[in-house]
């Protein structure tokens, strides 16, 4: 069995400094107790980076790269290329690599969202230079190897197919997307099991899409548990090597459409009603904080226990038992979709969908007290600054924000910009959703569940 010190031996220069690091480290982590919740952003070897002091002793890093399924090539590319990270190197097998971060209590993982591929690892703090080398090796030195593909990655992503069919809510958000914005953003999360991936895939041709999806532009690496200073020497000596070259992924920028689809399921109902909503915190000007007011006004899930709690449609679906509602803005680049989300019993999400509509209604003439509005500003503004916590969205989110236009998620910016948020930017923004041709996605029953026109929508 390999020892901890064997694997000193034979690994690459950052694991061989580890004993050193792992000094500085320690001195280091008594200092963290300083670190602030704002990212210090910086730029080596051509790479972006972004990293978050905060005080522990494990740190998250991520590599996020600008090629999520808005991006491929191909149907199916970002998926492969997800199932493709920690597979067999030039410099390690797949294998090694798996013991190697075993005996240093490691975890990795890797996803894809519809804008970004994001390769992770946590591990303890000391160990900063080892992980920094390895997820270097993995963009940069995957050998893409043909028996790889057949034997594993494609096994996978057809067990992936199967959920996806077999869960009414993730077909329903994905139809929902592709009615809101077609291609891009509207290209399925996972190629659904009427695409026939198989005949696009082919190891070359997701090596020359990770030539572009890892190219140095087109990344950034960010960090939380590390300081500036730590995470900057290391990218600036293993992304050296990062591919500089590979076509440009581009996406045309999004437009929004909106329609009706109808999915007969056995297996469950959900009805997703949704309208353009607002793009990320990190895309700039786009981004509108009266919108996550919005989203939390409408609600449908109670943040208090034993209490159907304030917002408008957690007070409906109260009345309809075998109904659950959730109000959800999904916030992207350049774009954004406002959805509302009823599942359960098919009678019960048909008369709670006729509340969705109700409520915006309301809203939008004003028929909704000053108080009300005020518990919705301070739970979006609660919800925002969690999700800027919470290590996983803060890291796709800022690593996002630095490859398409160079800024973090800052936390204090973004409580400012929602404590502005006044009653009528509320009531103009449910208004503007009721002018706009609306997005619904019914998957269940279609013999009981309604149409859009049933329940007072545009189409």
């Amino acid at each position: 069995m390999l020892s901890r010190t064997s694997i000193s031996r034979s690994c690459t220069k950052a694991l061989q400094r580890h004993c050193v690091c792992r000094r500085t480290q320690i001195r280091n982590l008594a200092a963290a107790a300083s670190g602030s919740f704002q990212y210090e952003t910086g730029e080596e070897a051509g790479v972006k980076y972004a990293s978050r002091d905060l005080p522990g002793p494990t740190t998250t890093l991520t590599v996020v790269a600008k090629a999520g399924t808005r991006y491929q090539a191909q149907p199916g590319f970002s998926d492969a290329l997800e199932k493709f990270a920690f597979k067999s190197t030039t410099r390690r097998s797949a294998v090694r690599m798996i013991r190697e971060v075993e005996l240093l209590g490691g975890d990795l993982s890797a996803y894809h969202s519809r804008e970004n591929l994001v390769i992770r690892a946590k591990f303890l703090r000391e160990d900063l230079a080892y992980f920094t080398e390895l997820l270097a090796d993995v963009i940069s030195k995957t050998k893409y190897a043909p028996h790889e593909l057949n034997e594993q990655v494609v096994r996978v992503m057809k067990l992936g197919q199967k959920h996806l069919l077999a869960n009414p809510s993730h077909m329903a958000i994905n139809s929902a997307h592709g009615l809101a914005f077609h291609r891009g953003l509207g290209t399925p999360l996972y190629p659904t099991s009427s695409t026939t991936f198989s005949k696009y895939l082919d190891s070359e041709e997701i090596y020359n899409f990770a030539l572009s999806a890892y190219s140095k532009s087109n990344i950034a690496v960010v960090a939380n548990g590390t300081s500036q200073s730590e995470l900057s020497k290391w990218v600036r000596e293993f992304f050296e090597d990062a591919y500089t070259g590979g076509r440009k992924l581009e996406s045309p920028p999004s437009k929004y459409y909106g329609g009706e689809e109808r999915i007969a399921h056995d297996k469950g109902n959900v009805m997703v009603i949704a309208f353009p909503g607002s793009s990320s915190f990190t895309s700039g000007s786009s981004w509108k904080p009266e919108i996550g007011v919005l989203a939390a006004l409408l609600g449908g899930q109670s943040s208090i226990k034993w209490t159907p709690g304030f917002s408008l449609l957690a007070k409906a679906a109260s009345e309809h038992q075998h109904a659950h509602v959730s109000t959800q803005n999904h916030g992207y680049s350049d774009a954004g979709l406002l959805a509302v989300t009823v599942t359960g019993t098919a009678s019960h999400v048909g008369k709670a969908s006729h509340s969705v509509v109700e409520a915006l209604k309301k809203i939008a003439s004003g028929d909704v007290s000053g108080e009300d509005i005020k518990k919705a500003t301070a739970l979006a503004k609660f919800q925002a600054l969690e999700t800027g916590q919470d290590i996983n969205a803060g890291l796709e989110a800022t690593g996002s924000g630095l490859i398409t236009g160079g800024k973090a998620y800052q936390i204090d910016e973004i409580g400012q910009a929602i404590d502005k948020v006044g009653e009528d930017k509320v009531k103009a923004a449910a208004k503007s959703l009721l002018d706009t041709k609306a997005t619904v996605s019914t998957v269940g029953d279609l013999f009981a569940l309604p149409y859009a026109e049933d329940i007072g929508l545009k189409i």
